[in-house]
């Protein structure tokens, strides 16, 4: 297998089965920022309003994949293999939740806060580890991480416009990263990170009077 983080904001994936399984790929997508169109026999939940989810309620057919960039197989296995079939001959990516060796890929458990996201997979081996390790890193990494990380996403481009020298950029961006970092933000809250953060910027920064 080869791990890797797909950026889906604003792409299509289809989901065709509204059940549990189903629901939660579709689920797992809208979190990622992408577009679902949901296929399925059973009518859309009174409490599902989620505006990045199109629910259609009718039986499959092969047009509603087109503009898919991925495809998630989630009804029963004889459909699942049509939608398997129908994906690969419009060449893209499918997941069949009743057949890992079927797939082109597999879903990971996750745990996201924010951006911060960790993935744990066994190759279709074992989900129920992959779900045991994945409980444990929630308990591990809490939602300061996902600050954390947002904070440094908005402060990047601030040092790359205003510390040109690239020894110095590196310097500070590794010392953001360190833990004691994520202590004091949640000792104090982001606000004062923040601050702290942008007052060691401005000491890093190219006006040579900032350093003294």
């Amino acid at each position: 297998m080869f791990p890797l983080f797909l950026d889906m904001t604003g792409r299509l994936a289809v989901v065709v089965g509204g059940g549990p399984v189903g629901r939660r790929k579709a689920a797992a997508a809208l979190a990622a920022g992408a577009q679902v169109r949901l296929l399925c026999l059973e009518p859309r939940p009174v409490g599902e309003t989620h505006a990045g989810l199109d629910w259609i309620t009718e039986p499959y057919a092969q047009h509603h994949l087109d503009g898919a960039a991925l495809v998630f197989a989630a009804g029963p296995p004889e459909l699942n293999a049509r939608v398997v079939a129908d994906a690969r001959t419009l060449g893209v990516w499918v997941n069949s939740a009743n057949d890992p060796a079927a797939s082109d890929f597999l879903v990971p458990s996750t745990v996201r806060r924010g951006d911060f996201v960790l993935a744990v997979g066994t190759g279709g081996a074992a989900p129920a580890l992959a779900r045991a390790v994945r409980q444990q890193l929630e308990e591990q990494f809490d939602e300061a991480f996902g600050q954390w990380v947002a904070l440094l996403a908005e402060l990047r481009p601030l040092v790359l416009s205003s510390v040109t020298d690239g020894e110095r950029r590196r310097v500070l961006f590794e010392r953001w990263c360190r833990p004691e970092w994520l202590e004091r933000l949640r000792r104090h809250g982001v606000d004062a990170v923040r601050e702290e953060m942008r007052t060691e910027l401005h000491a890093a920064g190219d006006d040579p009077a900032s350093r003294q």
